[in-house]
């Protein structure tokens, strides 16, 4: 998922001249993908990973070295027999010479092995970042939809306490006229002052949930969009929680960056095996030196100018190195077997997400659906509890415990839908298909 570069430099001028706002659960989304640091550092973590692939590539590359030397000698020499009439003495002189080699692999098994798993590691890293991708996503979700949560449960214990409060009032003045008892104030006093700290701790925790949105956009976040009323409830499809199983099977992400990893647990079984094999390697060398005396030279100053050229293949054939290459074949041994247990456990943790979200879909329609019902239900209680106060076969404390459950059930009517919405795109995360398009759906449900 790739920012246009002008969307790009847009959320980047906003963010950085301070008044970014996010307004929408997309241009959120957008943001945190330029700010989150922890989707920075998986952004990095990527580039990094593709640079297996050249490395693996350069162990079948010949090896090309550049040698160059000057050197002053000092050479104090006693011979015998003499050799032509000089028995030896201190002689000095200077040299100098450079060579040139190259190493070109023809057979190494190791090296072969290492570029293959490059390879797979390149795949493995953008499979990584493909989850990181879908994980920014879901996080996004997480805190904006916990914003709006927190914000509409502050903005229902305000009217509850605006509601008990002018049931506060009314007690008293039946009081004081003589029409109701004292015990309907204080029932109502208490019902007020327990109310005044809810609205403490739901201001509280809205600004807890502000800031953990604030942390993945760097900015203060902006008025968000809420749940419009033509919010619709869709059932996952196709309709058959099996057939989303299998889909996770087969496309999970989880799964697929296990069954690489256990590729590559195999592949460095061979590796390390391959230490066992010899080498077999092109090598030609070019080396020129030059000395301006020698230890023969006496007092007639004899140098040397001297040329050496070779090519040739070159043989190494491994007898025994204290036994490291057995070790390192046992301890590859040992991790491909934990790979492959670990490709088992992604594969049950795959199913075992995918039916959790798939079941969260379903029963989060069924909880809003029986929620909005239960809302009608609980705005036809208080109607009825307020006309029954009126005519004298309800009590203050009657009225009081209806309005308690209007605003309980519409608090759980906003954190069921948004719940629904989440589950949405975890069932799609857990199969691997969750992308910038999801979000756009969801977020045209926000107005």
């Amino acid at each position: 998922m790739r920012l246009g570069i002008l969307q790009i430099f847009l959320v980047a001028l906003l963010g950085a001249s301070g008044w970014a706002q996010a307004d929408d659960l997309l241009q959120t989304y957008h943001a945190a993908q330029l700010n989150d640091p922890v989707f920075a550092a998986a952004r990095a973590a990527h580039q990094a990973g593709l640079e297996k692939l050249p490395q693996g590539r350069s162990l079948l590359m010949p090896t090309i070295n550049l040698t160059a030397n000057g050197m002053y000698n000092s050479i104090n020499a006693k011979y015998f027999p003499q050799v032509a009439g000089y028995s030896g003495g201190e002689d000095t002189y200077n040299s100098h010479g450079y060579g040139l080699s190259i190493v070109q692999p023809l057979f190494r098994q190791q090296n072969w092995m290492a570029y293959s798993e490059s390879e797979l590691q390149v795949a493995q890293a953008g499979m990584q970042f493909k989850i990181d991708e879908q994980d920014l996503i879901v996080r996004v979700a997480q805190a904006y939809f916990d914003v709006l949560i927190a914000e509409n449960t502050v903005v229902l214990v305000e009217a509850q306490k605006n509601a008990i409060s002018e049931q506060l009032e009314q007690a008293k003045r039946n009081f004081e006229v003589g029409s109701a008892t004292i015990t309907d104030t204080l029932e109502a006093q208490a019902r007020f002052d327990l109310t005044g700290a809810q609205e403490i701790a739901a201001k509280n925790d809205l600004e807890i949930k502000r800031s953990a949105l604030q942390q993945l956009i760097n900015a203060a976040p902006g008025e968000l969009s809420q749940l419009g009323k033509d919010f619709t409830l869709q059932a996952p499809q196709p309709a058959d929680m099996g057939k989303w199983v299998d889909m996770a099977q087969q496309s999970s992400l989880q799964v697929a960056l296990a069954q690489a990893n256990a590729e590559i647990a195999d592949k460095e079984v061979s590796r390390n095996r391959g230490g066992h094999y010899p080498t077999v390697d092109l090598v030609a060398n070019y080396n020129k030196n030059k000395t301006y005396g020698g230890a023969f030279s006496g007092s007639v100053g004899i140098g040397s100018d001297t040329t050496v050229k070779n090519i040739g293949v070159q043989l190494n054939m491994p007898l025994f190195q204290g036994g490291e290459v057995n070790s390192k074949l046992r301890e590859a041994e040992a991790n491909r077997e934990r790979a492959r247990e670990q490709l088992e456990s992604a594969r049950r943790n795959a199913e075992q997400q995918t039916r959790q979200a798939y079941l969260g879909v379903v029963s989060g329609m069924s909880q809003v659906q029986a929620l909005q019902k239960a809302l009608d239900s609980s705005q036809s209680s208080l109607d009825a509890s307020k006309l029954g106060q009126e005519v004298g076969v309800r009590t203050n404390l009657d009225v009081l415990n209806a309005q308690q459950q209007l605003y309980s059930t519409r608090r759980d009517l906003y954190q069921a839908q948004y719940n629904y919405l989440l589950s949405e795109l975890k069932l799609k995360q857990a199969v691997g298909s969750l992308g910038e398009q999801d979000l756009m759906q969801v977020n045209q449900a926000l107005h």
